[in-house]
């Protein structure tokens, strides 16, 4: 029998660098997840997802601590950055702010964090933007514009939202702010054909040329694509997004999830794995290459084991030089992980 050749975008572990804090009952469930930039003074920054018990979750910021050979090595901790406060954040069972992805888009001069409102029974994405990465200000929910033959995506479940760091153009040839994010949509109905995977890849823009001094415009999103559905088996109970795009040559680099139903020795249990994507640069609805394979899958102990066993979430991304990418994901829904990623010099091709 022949191996399969190696997958293009694989990764190499380099170990946690966050786990909960015994003596912090903000962190009792977990911390997982987090959102990763650049800040003002060139450091690493996270900004994990903080889970309490009963699943109330708050973003806190960490400065990521590198080793001599420049290898992420720990975190130390600065406090907490956003919790929920405002009604869209919170419910009478509890609430929360979750999963952050920041992206600093230098159009703006700002940082903006996507993130999930959780106020039950129904999560959805909002925006907040921050010039010092301290103080972050909320624009909102995102809001969609509906059209008679689509889904109206202002009446589903929403997350795993993340913003392009650069200014793209939608279908129109409007200069845009895109978010990836990913609508949990009826099997069948307004807009949907039967048997459409109902957790799937979407695109929307919101167009910068009429924008508002208070950048509420940010949160207006307009002529939505999806961009991508289930395809492999080790995705094919649903897909989101995972860390922010990262532009390389020949396209923008996409990290995102996928979920399978595996049988174990410990019964049938839901596998998260991590594939590659590589969306075209002057059209980023337009998909270029996919992983066929995980380039990145739970098989050691911090990742099978934890909140949530069989889980690997990427969510944020260090671009380093001579190729190579730091990928900070969620290990077991309970702490952080770092993995090295070596971009391949060419566009892969398509299996």
């Amino acid at each position: 029998m022949i191996a399969a050749p190696p997958e293009p975008f694989a990764m190499e572990r380099l170990g946690i660098i966050m786990e909960p804090d015994p003596d912090d009952p903000r962190e009792a469930w977990g911390v997982l997840n987090p959102g990763g930039c650049r800040g003002p003074d060139g450091a690493y920054y996270l900004f994990p997802r903080l889970v309490a018990e009963g699943n109330f979750s708050r973003i806190g910021r960490a400065r990521v601590l590198f080793d001599d050979a420049g290898n992420p090595r720990g975190i130390e901790r600065l406090g907490v950055v956003l919790e929920p406060q405002v009604r869209y954040e919170l419910s009478r069972r509890g609430g929360g702010v979750e999963d952050p992805r920041v992206t600093y888009l230098a159009p703006l001069g700002l940082y903006v964090m996507a993130y999930t409102a959780y106020m039950a029974p129904r999560p959805q994405v909002a925006l907040a933007v921050s010039s010092d990465q301290i103080a972050w200000r909320r624009l909102g929910l995102l809001r969609y514009a509906t059209h008679p033959d689509e889904p109206d995506l202002n009446a589903v479940n929403n997350k795993d939202a993340l913003v392009f760091p650069e200014v793209v153009p939608d279908p129109r040839g409007r200069p845009s702010l895109a978010i990836i994010h990913r609508p949990l949509l009826p099997a069948a109905g307004p807009g949907t054909a039967p048997h459409t995977p109902s957790e799937t890849i979407w695109i929307s823009y919101a167009p910068l040329d009429a924008g508002s001094p208070d950048l509420g415009h940010l949160t207006h999103m307009q002529e939505h694509r999806m961009l991508m559905a289930p395809e492999a088996d080790w995705e094919a109970l649903k897909i989101g997004g995972g860390a922010p795009p990262v532009r390389l040559p020949y396209g923008w680099l996409l990290l995102y999830h996928g979920v399978s139903q595996q049988q174990s020795a410990e019964g049938v249990h839901r596998r998260y794995s991590a594939g590659a994507a590589i969306l075209a640069l002057d059209d980023p609805s337009r998909v270029l290459y996919r992983s066929p394979r995980p380039i990145l899958e739970p098989n050691v102990p911090y990742e099978l084991q934890g909140i949530v066993p069989h889980v690997v979430f990427p969510t944020a991304t260090d671009q380093r030089e001579h190729g190579r990418i730091d990928v900070y994901y969620g290990a077991g829904d309970e702490a952080i992980a770092v993995a090295r990623l070596t971009v391949p010099a060419q566009l892969p091709q398509s299996k």
